[in-house]
């Protein structure tokens, strides 16, 4: 009698009992640590960027692989000035601020909520003291985005001023460039579009000139380091801004591949033998050729990492969850809102987990061989920082979840993120369990 659809996931349900390993505690961790502790390169993802389950199991697997593994940076979805105040910061270096909180509130680009939140001054504040109190070279916090383009361009100045004043006429050449376009991106991008003159040169130019020289920074010992990623951040800003107006894939590839080139140079500047630790969305970090990005000619730096590095040497960790609370915006650049997090299809790959687990789990993803059900395409959650609930059947992506990731943490129900940037009529106050275990 041949197997019916209903017995057939009746079937898979079963596997991925039989295969999950539960996730309450931090020891649970214990197995996916395992499979992870020999990799030059993990990446952890997140489904969304405003759920607060997702920041804090990044940070307990975070933290277990630099206590017990020797994890040497945390690079991050975020904008490279931004992120290397906070670098800054839990490495204690001079002036780099008191208190984690401060120097968060300093992420003022929206959406803010993504790095300027309690789970992060919780994680800031441990690797601070995880640092002073370790012996050997203090673990980064570095950022891999492309947007920062006026940001990158003040923070060379700025090291300009105090540190190589010759090099400040190549700097000044870019600013006047600029300048016209009054911080605006958009307009850069649609005036060049038209006239076709852009500010190429002067931006390759600026990177040619701090690339040749090296002065010493004696209150920052990566000073040098700092002012020629911005000085990367800025030429490949600059080309992004203009490729999005062109559409397609163009300015998608060109932001990953830059993430990609920022975690070479960063792999490179801390040496042989070097490890590095990812957080990004799942749309960046799980293999894009397990999706329907291939389609489109989309890759990732998942898949960018794995096709340099070896599969052997970079693990994948994807994230998802069945139903909760998220923060987001409806529209781009709109308020930052509490919205409710729907429960999850059965069809997708959160509720099928759901009907199986009903509890959070984790799946070992590499060790499922060659099995056609991990191997065929389910919708897999994808919630950016402009969401609508109401719209949630268009937030999945058919995703070949064994082959997209090494691993998949699944959380039944999950809460939303609490962001440091909130309403004056709110709490400034951290919120109730804070700093959650840390």
């Amino acid at each position: 009698m041949p197997v019916s659809d209903s017995d057939s996931e009746t079937q898979f349900r079963d596997s991925l009992r039989a295969l999950s390993h539960p996730l309450r505690h931090r020891d649970d961790l214990d197995p996916l640590i395992e499979s992870l502790a020999g990799a030059r390169i993990v990446m952890l993802g997140e489904a969304s960027h405003g759920t607060s389950e997702f920041y804090l199991w990044r940070a307990a697997i975070s933290r277990r692989l630099i206590e017990e593994h020797g994890f040497d940076f945390i690079a991050v979805e975020g904008d490279w000035p931004d992120c290397y105040r906070v670098n800054r910061y839990v490495k204690g270096y001079p002036q780099s601020g008191e208190r984690a909180e401060t120097v968060l509130r300093g992420f003022d680009r929206w959406p803010t909520w993504m790095w300027a939140n309690w789970e992060m001054v919780a994680f800031a504040e441990w690797l601070r003291k995880h640092n002073a109190g370790s012996p050997g070279r203090p673990v980064g916090f570095y950022g891999l985005d492309v947007y920062s383009l006026w940001e990158s361009l003040d923070a060379i100045m700025q090291h300009l001023r105090h540190n190589d004043p010759q090099s400040i006429p190549a700097a000044e050449r870019v600013f006047n460039c600029f300048q016209p376009y009054g911080r605006d991106e958009q307009r850069y991008a649609r005036h060049t579009a038209v006239s076709k003159h852009d500010c190429a040169d002067e931006v390759i130019g600026l990177l040619l000139q701090l690339a040749r020289r090296h002065p010493p920074f004696d209150s920052d010992p990566e000073g040098d380091f700092d002012a020629e990623q911005n000085a990367h951040v800025m030429v490949s800003a600059e080309r992004y801004y203009r490729t999005m107006m062109a559409g397609g894939a163009g300015s998608w590839n060109l932001r990953d591949s830059h993430m990609m080139e920022t975690l070479n140079r960063l792999m490179q500047h801390h040496g042989p033998d070097t490890r590095g630790i990812v957080w990004a969305h799942n749309t960046h970090i799980g293999d894009a050729r397990a999706t329907d990005m291939r389609h489109v000619g989309m890759h990732n730096i998942g898949q960018l990492a794995r096709e340099e590095w070896g599969s052997q040497r970079v693990r994948l960790v994807g994230f998802g969850c069945h139903r909760g609370s998220v923060i987001a915006g409806g529209h781009w650049g709109a308020d930052m809102q509490r919205m409710a997090l729907p429960p999850s299809p059965e069809p997708s790959w959160e509720g099928t987990l759901h009907a199986a687990l009903g509890d959070n789990g984790m799946l070992l993803l590499d060790r499922v061989g060659d099995r056609r059900e991990f191997s065929t395409a389910r919708g897999h959650r994808a919630v950016g920082v402009v969401y609508d609930p109401r719209r949630e059947r268009g937030n999945y992506v058919p995703t070949e979840l064994a082959r997209r990731y090494d691993a998949f943490v699944y959380l039944d129900e999950t809460r939303a993120l609490h962001p440091l940037h909130i309403e004056a009529t709110e709490s400034a106050t951290p919120p109730d369990t804070y700093p959650w275990g840390f």
